[in-house]
């Protein structure tokens, strides 16, 4: 199994405390206020909810989706819809991507971001996280309808993955899905900071939303994750405000960092840049106390999150003054 953030028990375990600040992950501290499920939620079958469709659909701007138990469930699924292909998956980006291609008889190559357009010709698939994660690296919507529609000429699909683009919404080509070859990938646990949920939606022609329905089964999503995120997606003042208090605190955490002499990339959600001496980082914030993500590989360097309180922005500040001094 593949190295993630939020694994705090790792972290406890191995650092003998438990007064983590949690930086380890993209996910939006100040969560949706989920509501009590109805007992209606756990005691039933959970069938699709035609009203989850709709508020879905309505929020992502897309003609047609499939709710899923997270995107992982269908990233670990589309392998298993293709016969073996050729697949570019762009690096470095979220790694369950190049993982599951690689397990079903598929011949997969890393493509960096700036060679993508290059290997879209030479692929039956391009996978492409936009925004990127980690990198925080972004794709134009024209380019990649542009990319779509060249593999789909040769009965190829694009897949891009959208799970932080909740704060960024002109760059999706969801409202674009319905038209064959080109497949989205939204997540309900970055933005809304419902992880644990474990909902997402995929956005693509309804015949490769049948056959990916067929292949994860029914009973998907459970019925309280579909009363909850049904609420959420609704909720139009909360998701303002958010996107405003994001956009805040993403900006605070660029101009910290750049104040203590790193420049990062990244979203409003986490923030990532290419550390000389990443393990030196990840221990000194760790023995404060502060859980980060280390990327040892493709991707070298840290990315954090955003803290959830005034007191954990301060001890953060506190260790990158005391990493600047050394």
């Amino acid at each position: 199994m593949l190295e993630h953030g939020g694994n705090l028990r790792d972290a406890a375990r191995h650092y003998g405390r438990d007064d983590w600040i949690d930086l380890s992950t993209g996910i939006n501290p100040h969560g949706y206020p989920a509501p009590a499920p109805s007992s209606a939620a756990w005691h039933r079958l959970p069938e699709p909810d035609p009203a989850l469709l709709s508020a879905a659909c309505a929020f992502y701007r897309a003609p047609l989706l499939l709710p899923v138990a997270g995107t992982q469930a269908a990233i670990q699924a589309l392998p298993r819809l293709r016969p073996p292909s050729r697949v570019a998956v762009s690096s470095p980006s979220y790694a369950e991507h190049a993982h599951h291609w690689n397990l079903h008889g598929h011949t997969r190559t890393l493509v960096p971001y700036a060679e993508l357009d290059a290997a879209v010709d030479a692929s039956d698939v391009v996978v492409v996280v936009n925004p990127n994660n980690p990198t925080g690296e972004t794709i134009a919507p024209e380019r990649l309808l542009d990319w779509a529609a060249r593999l789909h000429a040769r009965g190829g699909w694009l897949v891009v993955d959208e799970a932080f683009g909740d704060t960024a919404s002109s760059l999706s080509v969801a409202p674009h899905a319905a038209q064959p070859g080109l497949i989205v990938l939204r997540s309900v646990g970055k933005f809304f900071g419902l992880a644990g949920l474990r909902l997402g939606f995929v956005a693509a022609h309804e015949r490769l939303l049948a056959d990916l329905a067929d292949l994860l089964g029914p009973w998907a999503v459970s019925g309280p994750a579909q009363e909850i995120a049904l609420q959420a997606l609704r909720d139009m003042r909360w998701q303002q405000e958010t996107q405003i208090r994001l956009a805040q605190s993403g900006a605070r955490m660029e101009s910290l960092l750049r104040e203590h002499g790193i420049a990062s990339a990244g979203t409003p959600l986490f923030r990532w840049w290419p550390e000389a001496q990443p393990e030196a980082f990840h221990e000194h914030m760790a023995a404060r106390g502060i859980w980060c993500r280390l990327f040892r590989e493709a991707a070298r360097g840290i990315r954090v999150g955003l803290p959830a309180g005034d007191d954990d922005w301060r001890r953060l500040e506190q260790a990158l003054h005391e990493w600047s001094k050394q």
